[in-house]
């Protein structure tokens, strides 16, 4: 089974990149195939252009589709589970997650597809799982746990997911304190994916 992991940090020093790393090796032990669309490595454009506002504000829908927008289209139809991965700024994912939701999710693929050809399948599993500086516990108390999985989970996966998760790995802040909890945890959900996926 494939796994698309959509990766969003500027930093390969970072301790995401530490996390894409053990999650990319804990799949790979289960037996997945993995890919990874490095959405700062690729040097994914985030901003919409005035066509493709124009495409997708006014639904017209006969303008192009850019080539780097098809090509994670390309990925996605190859996927059994999508993964994003990526560390919390101000309360949500980076711009070019955001500009990804934004330019990938087109219309008549993602949404108002009446039937098109080129809509977008639902996926069996989809999972956000995002780095914080802050304890899990002070996002939960001050709503911004809730608030990020309503965003991720209830707009952004919504119904284009069988499955959908959302995993804080926060503290990070006392990094040495929550390491081995974060690995238990990526084991834990490269298994859960595996059993999941046919």
């Amino acid at each position: 089974m494939n796994v698309l992991i959509v990766y969003s940090h500027p930093s390969k020093k970072s301790y995401t990149y530490q996390i894409l790393e053990l999650l990319k090796n804990e799949l790979l032990q289960q037996q997945l195939t993995v890919q990874i669309s490095d959405l700062y490595a690729i040097n994914f454009r985030c901003d919409m252009s005035e066509e493709e506002y124009i495409r997708e504000g006014l639904g017209k829908r006969e303008l192009p589709i850019p080539d780097d927008v098809l090509s994670e289209h390309r990925k996605i139809k190859n996927a059994d589970c999508i993964i994003f991965l990526y560390p919390v700024f101000w309360s949500d994912c980076p711009a070019k997650l955001k500009g990804w939701f934004d330019r990938v999710y087109t219309v008549g693929y993602a949404y108002k597809n009446n039937n098109s050809i080129s809509k977008m399948k639902t996926m069996k599993y989809g999972l956000a799982m995002c780095t914080a500086g802050y304890s899990n516990d002070f996002l939960i108390e001050t709503g911004i746990a809730q608030s990020m999985k309503t965003i991720m989970i209830d707009d952004r996966l919504r119904n284009r997911f069988d499955q959908k998760e959302m995993v804080i790995l926060g503290g990070t802040l006392d990094l040495e304190n929550v390491r081995q909890k974060h690995l238990e945890k990526i084991k834990e959900i490269a298994i859960r994916i595996k059993a999941y996926l046919p």
